[in-house]
């Protein structure tokens, strides 16, 4: 006795996921904060506040700057 096989239905127009709105927008925040660092690492230093993160800062600026 035989099974019946099931096959996956063919989709048409390719694939269908769909992804909540922050699983794009969270990315797109990201990059746009570090663009920001990026193009103006004055105002970071400025509102780092805590010398820690002040420096870990500058040495990352100094890093990519290489």
């Amino acid at each position: 006795m035989s099974t019946p096989t099931h096959t996956r239905p063919v989709s048409r127009g390719g694939v269908d996921i769909r992804l909540p709105w922050w699983a794009l927008a969270l990315p797109i925040l990201a990059f746009v904060m570090l663009l920001a660092l990026i193009l103006n690492p004055s105002q970071a230093h400025a509102a780092a506040g805590q010398p820690a993160l002040a420096h870990l800062l500058e040495q990352a600026r100094y890093l990519l700057g290489r």
